[in-house]
């Protein structure tokens, strides 16, 4: 049987993985995908569409970890093209301020978060994209909402672990207020 250990430098073993997920906070990075028109203001909000290992259907926002010795702006690069594709042509802010830090709890009621896997830290953006995206990786669609739909109760509803309350806040950082 062949080797299946990831050799890339950065990454972690399954095994290896669990055990750090186990003892300490991991960084990561959200993203909300936005449209923005010549104003600037916020038109459409981006959420792919992911099949759970369960089989359930939720909405989620651009996420991933921060790899050991990778600068948060390339690991935000990084997710934004492994979930959006190659062409997607997001815009980085200059200023890496995210607009909240989302810390996601193993337990569930310690914060708005949930991951049932690990203790996460998470710096959260709001991000314009430009280009064609199309879902790649573990999302099977990239669906475009106005801003009053991605606030609506029944978007928030399909958005686990408290990435529909991340939403609404990014939400209030651009301006809208539901």
């Amino acid at each position: 049987m062949a080797d299946l250990t990831e050799t890339s430098p950065g990454w972690l073993a399954p095994d290896d993985l669990e055990s750090a997920r186990a003892r300490m906070p991991i960084l990561y990075v959200d993203a909300v995908p936005v449209r923005v028109d010549d104003a600037g203001e916020v038109t459409h909000v981006g959420l792919l569409l992911r099949i759970g290992a369960d089989g359930s259907i939720s909405r989620a926002l651009v996420s991933g970890r921060v790899l050991h010795h990778e600068r948060v702006r390339d690991a935000l690069l990084r997710h934004l093209e492994k979930d959006l594709g190659p062409v997607a042509l997001p815009r980085v802010p200059t200023s890496l301020q995210p607009f909240t830090i989302a810390e996601y709890f193993p337990t569930q009621g310690v914060s708005p978060y949930y991951d049932p896997r690990q203790h996460a830290v998470s710096l959260a953006y709001v991000v314009p994209v430009t280009g064609d995206c199309a879902p790649r990786q573990d999302a099977i669609d990239l669906e475009w909402f106005t801003p009053q739909e991605a606030a609506s109760e029944l978007v928030q509803q399909e958005m686990p672990g408290g990435q529909g309350h991340l939403l609404k806040q990014a939400l209030a950082h651009v301006g809208y207020v539901a």
